[in-house]
């Protein structure tokens, strides 16, 4: 049998069969074109812009696990993602967390950064049991389950093995998926120093570039990641929200060249004083590690591509136009119509993307 004869379900269950012992889904999904014209395996490069997704747009799927994550990449026509830290950490054995009330299935190990990307409690799209912008309080004895969860958790950061993230690099190259960012809880203010630098290793291991987490209130931890990022030769990346401004980046970009950004130009709209997000990206363009792409209106809600103020046209093709390098996570925030699901919107976000920047 020729290679141009493999049909995009053999392909896909040979090379996942080979590589996880997992077959790939073989669901038509829009964008299929470019999959078949790339031997069955995911393409969501286009015109020189590598669009991928934060894996947190899959977050209403069943299965959490990184095998699992890896086929509705496969699925959605994506070719490189931010992966949040959760599945990487299970697949590489690290210990199970206590579930707290509220919490999203698969919610990251306690003791770090908020999983970035998810909206505030009590925005739209908050877990639920989160009240008035606050999830319940915990009680004691939860407390001291999340206390002595974070101690097993920081110990093992300290000890494993980086052969599993390795593993999971080539598990998702192999099917057509590069790792270019990592998002672990690894990085917050109560986090070790140990930790942190666990969290550089792992990222590497799993061929990412830099690591993300929400942009910190404190100064002091900006510079404290920024040291440890430029020992470990590995950039972080903070992520915004509300907070987002033209800005909001100049004291960590000021405390060292490892401190990049991870904005999310569908949050900056938010802001009546932001301006466009295009003037921030045409400022700072050569301190972005990766963007966040959603489309939102100016008074914060999510919406279908394409019918929000979020310029993503423009800012796609100013991308492309500018040949800068930094990457495009599609964010999926808006409500999933009836009788879809979140693998099935991605592949939408991504075809959109790709219109705009073949347009």
């Amino acid at each position: 049998m020729k290679i141009k004869d493999i049909s995009r379900r053999q392909f896909i269950g040979a090379s996942a069969a080979t590589v996880a012992g997992l077959v790939i889904g073989t669901k038509s999904v829009i964008g299929a074109p470019a999959i078949i014209k790339n031997l069955g395996k995911p393409n969501s490069m286009f015109k020189g812009v590598q669009v991928g997704t934060i894996t947190y747009s899959f977050r209403s799927m069943p299965d959490q696990s990184a095998e699992a994550i890896l086929r509705y990449c496969v699925e959605a026509n994506v070719s490189a993602v931010e992966l949040m830290g959760p599945a990487a950490e299970t697949f590489a054995g690290a210990p199970s967390q206590p579930q707290r009330a509220g919490a999203p299935a698969g919610g990251p190990p306690p003791g770090g950064a908020p999983a970035g990307g998810p909206p505030p409690a009590g925005a739209p799209g908050a877990a639920p049991g989160a009240r008035g912008g606050q999830r319940p309080p915990l009680t004691p004895e939860q407390e001291a389950a999340q206390a002595e969860a974070r101690k097993k958790t920081a110990d093992w950061r300290s000890s494993v093995s980086m052969d599993k993230f390795e593993q999971l690099r080539k598990m998702y190259k192999d099917a057509g998926v590069s790792i270019y960012a990592w998002k672990p809880s690894a990085l917050g203010a109560q986090n070790t120093d140990a930790e942190v630098e666990y969290a550089f290793r792992a990222g590497k291991a799993l061929g990412a570039t830099h690591v993300t987490l929400e942009l910190p209130t404190d100064p002091a931890q900006t510079l404290r990641l920024g040291k440890l990022a430029e020992k470990n030769k590995m950039f972080v990346a903070y992520h915004t929200h509300a907070q987002g401004s033209i800005s909001v980046f100049d004291t960590a970009f000021g405390q060292s060249t490892y401190n990049k950004s991870n904005i999310d130009i569908g949050h900056y709209v938010t802001v009546p004083t932001n301006g466009s997000p295009i003037e921030f990206l045409k400022k700072y363009n050569d301190k972005i590690a990766s963007i966040h792409i959603k489309d939102r209106t100016k008074d914060g809600g999510n919406l279908a591509w394409g019918t929000g103020q979020t310029p993503l046209v423009e800012a796609l093709q100013l991308m492309r136009d500018s040949k800068w390098k930094f990457l495009a996570s599609a964010e999926l925030e808006y409500q999933i119509p009836e009788g879809s699901d979140a693998v099935k919107e991605t592949a939408k976000c991504i075809e959109y993307a790709r219109k705009a920047l073949e347009a």
